[in-house]
């Protein structure tokens, strides 16, 4: 069995940042183009609203495995 620790790993952070904008970036331009501004606009807020939910929901996972 090899008892070498693995070696440590490039941080990816930036690039997956990048990518998920321009993932965002194109998805709005579809939305736009077929349905108008209204639209981008109650994506915007809903994706919003997810990564609120999201982040309010770690804090609790944090915060219970603290206690």
């Amino acid at each position: 069995m090899n008892s070498q620790h693995p070696k440590r790993v490039e941080d990816y952070t930036n690039a997956n940042l990048v990518l998920i904008f321009v993932n965002l970036l194109w998805f709005f331009a579809v939305l736009w183009a077929n349905w108008g501004l209204g639209a981008v606009i109650i994506a915007g807020a809903f994706f919003n609203h997810l990564i609120t939910r999201l982040a309010v929901n770690k804090a609790r996972r944090e915060a219970r495995f603290q206690s």
